[in-house]
């Protein structure tokens, strides 16, 4: 009886410890408020919270911005042009989630409304050639900030960015020339990490490489009215896959490939490609004929695989367009241009179509091949591709 009586005792204590009518409270997180604007001078991170973004916010250099998942960040288009900008040597860390994403956006929800996101790392860049042929290796941004771009570390880091999406961005400066995209990577190095990244109802391309040697991984371009992907200078990042363009409304060239006319030993490499055009979207100005799936011009070049194309059937699109005479022959002919297994899933759209006049596409023997089985682009779907309850993915 007393054993008995012991163990009865214990027993008391343990339920007595986990007793439901304790008083604990529990404590949330901390959550982050407050506007984010000019400067940012110092390493700061703001955790998950809801922010305003107000103006051109300019990490400096040495200095790291981050982001916690599940940040909300929202510019606001009445106060004045906004941007999120990284300056060379300086970085940006944004840690979303699939479920928790960090999501940049604009009050009026109008496409156009914002600068996106604007990164400059010091990687190299190629933007044309002298009279007597030598490369041109720097270059001033067309975002309006007119920032010189270009340098010569090939593995430079400007950050991570995982998660993000963007959107109504693209804004375009009132100068006759400047524009700003969903993400603009000017000479960014391949230290970067860039993986699952949205652009969403941009008012020009979604994102814009222009130079440098950083790659992207899972990439959801939609609804953007320029081009879904688009760069130049000599772009060459090797590790690019999953890349998804979706059109609808209004838009131009799911891909827009150009080097500024400098026949490049190097070239960028993308896999798993899927470019969709919605039945009745139409081009961003009038009377464009910027509305084929891929153009490639002024020496662009590139190796791409495991492509799907479907809906570019405007009267006069084709799945690939050559622009000219010279990219044809340096590129094409150069075979420095290849196309691997591509899918085009609309029978009354061409393969290949050229610019000008005077010169046929040839593509060298296994440089340009065909597939009925070809896949695209593979994205596993949750919140970060998910925008007022539409599912971004739905098409894919």
């Amino acid at each position: 009886m007393k054993k008995l009586a012991i163990s009865l005792t214990f027993l008391s204590l343990i339920f007595a410890s986990c007793s439901s009518s304790d008083d604990d409270t529990v404590t949330p997180p901390p959550s982050g408020s407050g506007e984010i604007t000019g400067d940012i001078t110092a390493s700061k991170t703001y955790i998950k919270g809801t922010y305003t973004l107000s103006g051109t916010v300019r990490v400096k250099k040495d200095v790291t911005l981050t982001f916690e998942a599940g940040s909300v960040i929202t510019a606001d288009a009445t106060n004045g042009p906004d941007a999120l900008l990284v300056e060379k040597d300086g970085k940006l860390v944004i840690t979303g989630t699939a479920a928790e994403p960090v999501v940049f956006t604009e009050k009026s929800k109008t496409p156009g409304s914002w600068g996106g996101i604007i990164i400059f790392g010091d990687a190299p860049i190629v933007s044309g050639k002298t009279a007597d042929g030598t490369p041109i290796t720097t270059a001033t941004s067309e975002d309006g900030t007119n920032i010189v771009y270009g340098g010569s570390n090939q593995t430079h880091s400007s950050g991570s960015l995982k998660y993000v999406r963007v959107e109504y961005a693209g804004k375009k400066i009132l100068d006759g020339n400047s524009e700003m995209n969903g993400f603009s990577f000017y000479a960014v190095g391949s230290g970067t990490v860039l993986e699952n990244l949205v652009a969403y109802k941009g008012a020009d391309d979604g994102f814009e490489f222009y130079g440098g040697t950083v790659s992207a991984k899972n990439l959801v371009s939609y609804g953007n009215t320029d081009d879904s992907f688009d760069w130049q200078d000599g772009w060459q990042g090797q590790a690019n896959t999953n890349w998804y363009a979706y059109q609808t409304g209004a838009g131009n060239f799911g891909m827009e490939i150009e080097a500024k006319s400098v026949n490049n030993a190097f070239f960028p490499k993308v896999s798993n490609i899927t470019l969709r055009r919605a039945a009745g979207t139409t081009t961003e100005a009038a009377g464009s004929v910027e509305y084929d799936a891929i153009q490639f011009k002024k020496d662009g070049n590139g190796e791409y695989s495991n492509i799907v194309i479907s809906g570019f059937t405007t009267t006069g699109s084709v799945a690939v367009r050559i622009q000219e005479a010279a990219t044809n022959t340096n590129q094409v002919t150069g075979g420095k241009i290849k196309l691997l297994n591509v899918k085009v899933d609309d029978a009354a759209t061409p393969l290949t179509g050229t610019g000008a006049t005077g010169f046929t596409i040839a593509f060298p023997t296994g440089n340009f091949t065909t597939s009925t089985t070809a896949t695209g682009a593979a994205l596993t779907p949750g919140a970060w591709a998910i925008v007022d309850g539409v599912n971004l993915l739905e098409k894919l």
